[in-house]
């Protein structure tokens, strides 16, 4: 079990900036799939991105494309999520997740959660209209 913790919630008008990280324990960190998703109140858990282990590829929910950065540090164990031109929309709760093993399938799997098998505990975004 790879354990994971978020930092970087906070309250931010629209139209601002906000930068997460995730910090994830073990050695293997470059073998690990990253991801983030986020849930609204009374909504479920979406998928926001993603960043595969070395390559890197990275995907996006079409919502965040082109506001969104995600990126990684193999040496540091640590993983982002750049977040610009907030919206209210994108206010919820934050979690990252990684996967612990490789998959060929990772294209078809990057924004599914149920491929995660690690999550952190989730840090509070709030844009303010």
């Amino acid at each position: 079990q790879v354990h994971l913790g978020e930092s970087g919630r906070g309250l931010v008008q629209a139209g601002g900036s906000l930068r997460l990280s995730c910090a994830a324990s073990g050695r293997a960190f470059s073998n690990y799939a990253l991801a983030w998703f986020r849930q609204a109140p009374g909504k479920e858990r979406d998928f926001v991105a993603a960043i595969d282990w070395s390559t890197p590829r990275t995907y996006y929910a079409n919502s965040v494309k082109g506001r969104f950065t995600i990126s990684r540090d193999n040496a540091k164990n640590t993983g982002d999520l750049q977040m610009s031109s907030l919206k209210s929309e994108d206010t919820g709760v934050y979690y990252c997740a990684v996967r612990s093993s490789r998959s060929a399938s990772y294209t078809a799997l990057a924004s599914s959660a149920g491929w995660y098998d690690s999550w952190g505990q989730g840090t509070q975004v709030t844009v303010s209209s």
